[in-house]
């Protein structure tokens, strides 16, 4: 992968932000055996890289914003460009010693996602992207799966859980797709749930309620992919919804005909 300047910037930001969660990931499994738990290391690990993807970024593009999971917005400059971070997506993953989880950073030009990398660090697989320059897993061009026909797919999900996202909607969308598909998954880290559709791992994926910083890198990377990204229930802006659905053009459209079966 022939990276660009911008690519080049982002994935330095995650590789050395990775060098610290890759050791703080080293802990967790020490910590679960303790009475007070991982959860209060991993918050002060989520918080220290994203610290030195912020300070990355920064040196790098000193007038664009940010768009952050744990401080928030912070307003630049330039006005156009925001970064917008996840320094570990999948912190659930993370907490309880299952490697699988991602730092994710996307930037937005005008409110429109326009590059996007996501790292997971203990398998080294990283997916980046840049509009108009394709999707690279490492050094590998990528594209989504070319499947047809939803019952020969596999589809992705994000399950909400106690507290939070509605139950009795989730369970309706899931029946009707469980009727038509050939297997659910459910990762439990929506960076890379879409990093796999780009990659043609998974056939599609839907999810409701998620953060922009949760999707905008993964958006880029599917569309990139020759796949689609796009809100569930059809409004313009995915980001501001965090209501997504991915997929090639035919898995896409079935999936969604799934989804609005389950309303009627």
């Amino acid at each position: 992968m022939a990276a660009s300047p911008l690519v080049t910037v982002m994935i330095n930001a995650a590789r050395k932000a990775a060098r610290a969660i890759t050791r703080d990931f080293g802990e967790v499994v020490n910590l679960q055996v303790s009475q007070k738990g991982p959860a209060d290391f991993v918050t002060r690990a989520d918080r220290k890289a994203e610290d030195v993807v912020r300070e990355e970024l920064s040196k790098a593009r000193p007038q664009w914003g940010f768009l952050l999971e744990e401080a928030g917005e912070i307003k630049g400059k330039d006005g156009q460009h925001v970064w917008v971070v996840d320094p570990i997506d999948g912190t659930t993953n993370f907490i309880h010693g299952i490697p699988h989880f991602a730092i994710s950073i996307g930037l937005t030009r005008n409110g429109e996602p326009v590059a996007g990398v996501v790292y997971n660090p203990i398998t080294d697989e990283l997916f980046a992207a840049e509009r108009g320059g394709g999707a690279y897993l490492n050094d590998r061009r990528i594209r989504v799966a070319a499947r047809r026909d939803i019952h020969d797919a596999v589809i992705a999900c994000g399950m909400p859980h106690r507290g939070r996202g509605d139950h009795v909607e989730f369970r309706a969308e899931l029946a009707q797709v469980q009727a038509k598909a050939s297997g659910l998954r459910r990762a439990g880290t929506a960076s890379l749930d879409l990093a796999w559709v780009a990659a043609g791992r998974l056939d599609g994926y839907w999810e409701r309620g998620l953060k922009p910083w949760d999707i905008c890198a993964g958006i880029v990377l599917v569309r990139e992919a020759g796949g689609f990204a796009r809100d569930i229930d059809g409004a313009a802006d995915v980001l501001a919804t965090g209501n997504i659905l991915a997929g090639n053009e035919l898995i896409s459209a079935q999936l969604g005909d799934c989804l609005k079966a389950a309303k009627v």
